[in-house]
């Protein structure tokens, strides 16, 4: 019988939170290259898109802490920040589910095959990553608290659309669903993953402006430091982000579905031949 291909860096079982994390650094180094660069993209983008609303909220650094008679535009700023993480890790999550794909079925695919539009479902994607920033944005608007929900419920659907190929509809609805089982598990994996992401980008991002606060003053470029410096945190913490849902995903599968099962299976049965990944979901 036909060997299956070498076992990749997700591992075909259930995983521990810290299991779960140091796989998704193990995957965003398989990926590293397109993951890296369209991150980079992605977080110069977003401090460009952020720096108008910086600019009405009269926030500075290097604290970037609000004025009395600026909370409303400052809350502005906060929803909208966190709306714009949501799409950039969205959108990753299309090269993140790629690469874990390649991963499970033992292939080995080039950046420039990665970052190819050619199957890669970027419109759908695109509109997922769309749909869930608007609706993190508004759970952070309606009093921050409703953004656990939203952003803890909404991680899984990029990967189901790149997995799965199903509907933006179909994958946000796969979202919620994978997400509340076992308890809210996956859920509670992805916000705890985002906590331990945050602890390292509030550390580099507030803390290098203020080392360079400290030895050279209020300068001119002072701002736009501290805008390369936060691009350059999030272009690594962005994509890493995006692993762990591609490889929470896998593992909600592997814990709830026995994806494992079926596609060790699958690949003695069908030697030669590329797996539908989609075929057995519910």
């Amino acid at each position: 019988m036909p060997l299956p291909p070498p076992p990749g860096v997700i591992p075909l079982r259930p995983l521990t939170l810290g299991e779960l994390l140091d796989t998704a650094v193990a995957l965003l180094r398989r990926g590293a290259t397109p993951l890296l660069l369209a991150g980079a993209v992605l977080g110069v983008a977003e401090q460009a898109a952020l720096r108008p609303l910086r600019t009405a909220a009269d926030v500075s650094v290097p604290g970037y802490l609000p004025h009395s008679d600026r909370l409303g535009q400052y809350w502005v700023l906060l929803a909208a920040g966190l709306a714009a993480e949501a799409v950039a890790i969205a959108l990753l999550g299309g090269l993140a589910g790629h690469v874990a794909t390649a991963d499970l079925l033992g292939e080995r695919p080039t950046p420039r095959q990665l970052l190819s539009l050619g199957g890669s479902r970027w419109f759908a994607v695109t509109v997922v990553a769309l749909i869930t920033g608007l609706v993190v944005g508004i759970c952070a608007l309606a009093g921050l608290l409703p953004w656990i929900f939203g952003y803890g419920l909404a991680g899984l659907a990029v990967p189901a659309v790149v997995i799965e190929r199903r509907g933006p509809g179909g994958a946000l609805l796969r979202s919620l669903a994978l997400s509340v089982r076992a308890g809210l598990r996956a859920a509670a994996f992805r916000l705890v993953g985002y906590g331990a992401w945050l602890a390292v980008r509030v550390t580099l991002a507030l803390g290098g402006p203020l080392v360079l606060y400290q030895f050279f003053g209020l300068r001119p470029w002072l701002p736009w430091a501290a805008m390369a410096i936060a691009a350059g945190v999030n272009a690594v913490a962005y994509p890493a982000l995006a692993c762990v849902d591609a490889v929470l995903y896998v593992e909600a599968r592997i814990r709830t579905e026995g994806l494992d099962i079926w596609l060790g299976r699958a690949l003695r049965r069908d030697a030669g031949s590329r797996p539908d990944l989609s075929r057995v979901a519910p």
